[in-house]
């Protein structure tokens, strides 16, 4: 489908009232299903990938299927699932409105477009109470049921509301793309797939949704699920030398290193010891690592278009430029500094990291092994413009934590904001059991490390009482969640109150001076995290005549940080009780 059909079926959406008065749209948010302007394209790529899917609709190269999907739900309201208590007349009444098209970019309109689509501030609430609110089990029920359908609006709501992509229905054996791929619904496999469902993935028989789109005779589908599938390693390659593999004579293309790149091809001791740090990391460190890089040349692709569309405009500004990756709170903190560095690896460094991930990568899915483990004290790679760097330096603001948080001690919401749009995984070998998982994928950091919880404790509290803790701090967590996406600011104190009180009384239940490392570190973590939210809360109080005016939205992107912080620290010992006590 053409951008020229594209636009002309489409209301387009923006902050300028939809966009009614930019007569030329060129960028679409695709996770999101809208269209949006250059002007608040900025916006949506500072707000991280994770966030927001940036792409140009002429300048971008798309598959025909992943454009069609966005036309379907841009044409179809899907803006609308992102504005929906905004619909309600009682909101106009309250104040709450979208910005107009006078209004400025920064901060006006920069505000409406992080709380619509990182706080999802207008979604559709379900009820918090569990004796009568729907859980994420039955939204996911529904996804799996909606996407036999055409209905690619009604998918993105329950995905909205927190429904997974990668659900695995206890019942049928099936996850929501099986489904899909049966049905020849190929427009709603491309919104799972954005949404982070697996290609790959095999059902309760061992087979794909690639086995079931063939076997139902959707031969374009599953050629395109196998496309999927390589994404990453596809998008590196053609990032380098404008091809991809067709992958029915093969699934890789490892570009050469060009002349323009290195005029002597005899590799530095530096880029050496890289690569063979590079192929001494375990699948999962490598993933990740990989998934980085491809959202590094995401953001350099994107840097490109912009400067060529705008033609020195005005709009070109420092406050337009994305200088580095964004942060992901979902990522550790090391992640996050790792991430923001690949900015400043030159052309030909950065040339070498890909070709060195593809190699590898190729390596790995043919399932030759690596022969020694990974020192995960040494740095992923090192840095290319100082390799003496201490990488316990932190060359930008302050990040993320440093362990994932889990999706049950968040909000809906704010879990499916943070989870929904992952770069596609590399492609490896299955693990022995032929459950269709890369060898170390899923597994914990204390797992990986060998026993490092050794054995049991009988000093550690009762796992339930460790649980029932872990729900008071959780419920506290959701209510100032809550506020922060009504903005609702003098409630941040009394909520970061409650959330003290009650991490307090859980770190009660552990000895002072735990035997286990993993046990120590979570405490620290819990009890430095609520002091930190504590601080961070009480600069939302009025401030004295004449004081600097506070930066909200600062403010509460750091209150969210450290209430993930602390659900992560509860989810880390709710994990280790329950293993030792197992034990």
């Amino acid at each position: 489908m053409s951008f020229t059909k594209l636009k002309s079926q489409v209301m387009v959406e923006c902050l300028n009232i939809n966009c009614v008065s930019v007569s030329d749209p060129g960028w679409t948010s695709i996770n999101r299903g809208v269209l949006i302007c250059d002007e608040c394209c900025s916006v949506h790529r500072s707000l991280g990938r994770h966030i927001s899917i940036v792409k140009h609709l002429r300048h971008s190269g798309w598959p025909p299927a992943l454009l069609q999907m966005v036309q379907t739900l841009a044409s179809n309201g899907a803006n609308s699932i992102w504005e929906h208590s905004l619909l309600d007349p009682a909101q106009v009444q309250s104040g709450r409105r979208k910005p107009n098209p006078q209004d400025k970019v920064h901060p006006t309109k920069s505000e409406f477009i992080r709380a619509k689509y990182q706080m999802l501030a207008f979604v559709h609430k379900l009820p918090c109470r569990d004796d009568d609110g729907v859980t994420t089990k039955d939204l996911s029920k529904q996804l799996h049921s909606s996407v036999r359908t055409g209905s690619l609006e009604t998918c993105l709501r329950l995905l909205s509301l927190g429904a997974q992509a990668n659900f695995f229905h206890p019942e049928k054996g099936t996850t929501p793309l099986h489904v899909a791929a049966k049905a020849g619904q190929i427009l709603q496999a491309e919104l799972l797939v954005v949404y982070g469902a697996d290609p790959g993935a095999p059902d309760i028989n061992g087979r794909t949704p690639m086995d079931y789109a063939r076997q139902a005779g959707h031969m374009e589908l599953a050629e395109r699920l196998v496309e999927c599938q390589y994404e990453l390693t596809d998008r590196l390659a053609f990032y380098l030398c404008g091809r991809r593999p067709d992958h029915k004579n093969g699934h890789y293309i490892i570009p050469q290193m060009a002349d323009r790149y290195t005029p002597n091809l005899d590799l530095s001791e530096l880029a050496k010891a890289a690569k063979k740090k590079l192929q001494a990391l375990n699948n999962r460190l490598f993933e990740e690592l990989a998934m980085d890089v491809y959202d590094e040349v995401d953001r350099r692709e994107n840097d490109a278009v912009w400067l060529t569309t705008q033609n020195h405009s005005t709009l070109v500004t420092e406050r337009s430029a994305v200088p580095f990756l964004p942060v992901n709170p979902e990522y550790s903190a090391t992640r996050n500094q790792g991430r923001q560095k690949l900015a400043r690896f030159n052309a030909r460094e950065f040339a070498t990291l890909i070709i060195d991930i593809l190699s590898d990568a190729k390596r790995r899915q043919q399932g030759k092994e690596t022969s020694k483990p990974f020192d995960k004290k040494l740095p992923l790679f090192p840095d290319p413009v100082d390799p003496g760097i201490d990488d316990d330096q932190h060359d930008y603001d302050s990040v993320a934590s440093d362990e994932d948080t889990d999706s049950e001690l968040t909000t809906q919401n704010n879990n499916n904001t943070q989870r929904s749009n992952r770069a596609k995984r590399v492609v490896m070998k299955p693990c022995s059991c032929g459950c269709g998982c890369s060898s170390s994928m899923g597994r914990s950091s204390e797992e990986e490390g060998g026993g490092e919880l050794g054995e049991p404790n009988p000093s550690l509290p009762c796992t339930e009482d460790v649980i029932l803790k872990t729900e008071q701090v959780t419920k506290n967590i959701q209510e100032l969640l809550r506020a922060a996406q009504e903005f609702k600011h003098d409630s941040f104190v009394p909520c970061s109150e409650k959330i003290h009180s009650a991490v307090t009384e859980m770190a009660s239940l552990f000895p002072k001076r735990p035997a286990l490392d993993a046990v120590h570190c979570s405490l620290r973590l819990l009890a430095s995290s609520a002091s930190r939210l504590q601080v961070e809360c009480r600069k939302a109080a009025p401030s004295e005549p004449g004081a600097p005016a506070v930066d909200y939205q600062l403010l509460t992107q750091q209150v969210i940080q450290c209430a993930y912080d602390i659900a992560k620290a509860a989810k880390q010992l709710v994990t280790i009780t329950t293993r030792e006590k197992k034990q």
